[in-house]
C-alpha cells in the first residue's frame, strides 16, 4: 500500500445536523419556533422539555421550552450548505471540539437562503450542531459489546476543519 492511499476506514462523513431553538417558555412561542424550524428544514421538529423546575423563570419540570430537529443523509448536506451560506461560508475555528463536532448559531433565521419572512413567525435565532463520523464509529452505540473508539481513529478538530474546507468550501477563521 502506497503512502498516498488513505484507508477507507479514515474517510470522514457527515452524520447529522441538529437545529435547536430554545425559547425558554411554553405556549404559543413553542408553536412559532416549531413552524420556523419546519420552514427551514422541511421536517417536523420535536419539543424539548425542561429537566428541572426554575421558579424564578416560571418554568416547571417537563414543560416544553424548546424545539429541535435532526437531519441526516443527503438532506443534511444540502441543509448544511444553506446554513453555512447564511454565515458567509465562514466558520469560527474555536467552534470545534476534540471529537470533530462543531456548532454555530444564526441570529436571524431569515438569513438562510430559501427562507422568507413571515409576520406570524417573526425573526428567531437558532443553534446548529454538526456531527461528523467515520466507519467503525458504530461500536460506541451498538447494543452488544459496546466499545470506545481508538485514539488514532477519533476525528480531530483539524481533520474536521479540513473536511469542511474540502467538502463545503468554507473558510475557517
Amino acid at each position: 500500500m502506497s503512502q498516498t492511499t488513505e484507508s477507507p476506514m479514515k474517510k470522514i462523513s457527515l452524520e447529522k445536523v441538529v437545529l435547536n431553538m430554545g425559547v425558554g417558555k411554553s405556549g404559543d412561542v413553542i408553536e412559532i419556533a416549531s413552524r420556523a424550524l419546519e420552514q427551514i428544514s422541511g421536517k417536523k421538529p420535536s419539543a424539548r422539555n425542561a429537566k428541572e423546575t426554575q421558579r424564578d423563570w416560571g418554568v416547571r419540570k417537563g414543560e416544553p421550552i424548546g424545539v429541535a430537529v435532526t437531519i441526516r443523509g443527503d438532506d443534511a448536506k444540502a441543509l448544511l450548505k444553506r446554513l453555512l451560506e447564511a454565515k458567509g461560508n465562514t466558520v469560527n475555528g474555536r467552534a470545534f471540539d476534540n471529537f470533530g463536532n462543531y456548532s454555530f448559531g444564526i441570529r436571524e433565521h431569515i438569513d438562510i437562503p430559501g427562507v422568507k419572512y413571515e409576520p406570524s413567525i417573526g425573526i428567531l435565532g437558532l443553534g446548529i450542531s454538526v456531527t461528523l463520523t467515520r466507519p467503525g464509529y458504530g461500536i460506541r452505540t451498538r447494543s452488544k459489546h459496546k466499545a470506545s473508539v481508538g485514539k488514532s481513529h477519533i476525528i480531530t478538530s483539524q481533520e474536521a476543519k479540513d473536511y469542511l474546507v474540502k467538502e463545503f468550501g468554507v473558510t475557517v477563521a
